[in-house]
């Protein structure tokens, strides 16, 4: 019996998440130069526009980020004075991150953002959020297999 044939590498299913992942990313790219913003910055707003005041660890957990990443990245932020740190008042040993009003503000300038992003995938809202959730079922399933 023949051993299985290796699957080329536009047959896997993780080639297709990673460069989508990058297609992604370049088209965010000038959409986010134009706020002064990386990605994974953007991503940091999202959080503190829907729930600000969080966190270091909390936003590094929705973002699926450790805190070598996500900590760095706050602190830039920092230096910006698009958010502020402070030592949580219930728990020293926590950080959380809170928007100054130049980081509120950034809201708005983004808001076109994620309908540029559904217009350039040509797909509907409900198909978009189909394949969101589709996504979010499959990390949690490969998530389940590592015990995670």
């Amino acid at each position: 019996m023949a051993a299985p044939k290796m699957p080329t590498i536009d047959q896997m299913l993780c080639f297709a998440v990673y460069s989508t992942g990058h297609a992604f990313t370049r088209f965010y790219k000038p959409r986010l130069e134009a706020l002064d913003l990386t990605y994974p910055q953007y991503l940091v707003f999202l959080v503190l526009w829907e729930r600000d005041d969080v966190t270091v660890k909390a936003l590094g957990d929705k973002l699926f980020l450790d805190s070598g990443t996500i900590t760095p990245l706050v602190k830039r932020l920092e230096a910006r004075g698009l958010v502020t740190r402070r030592r949580d008042e219930a728990d020293e040993r926590q950080v959380r991150v809170q928007l100054t009003a130049e980081g509120r503000a950034l809201q708005a300038k983004a808001e076109a953002i994620p309908l540029a992003v559904i217009e350039g995938t040509g797909m509907g809202l409900d198909a978009a959020d189909a394949m969101r959730r589709e996504l979010f079922a499959l990390r949690e399933r490969l998530d389940a297999v590592l015990g995670e």
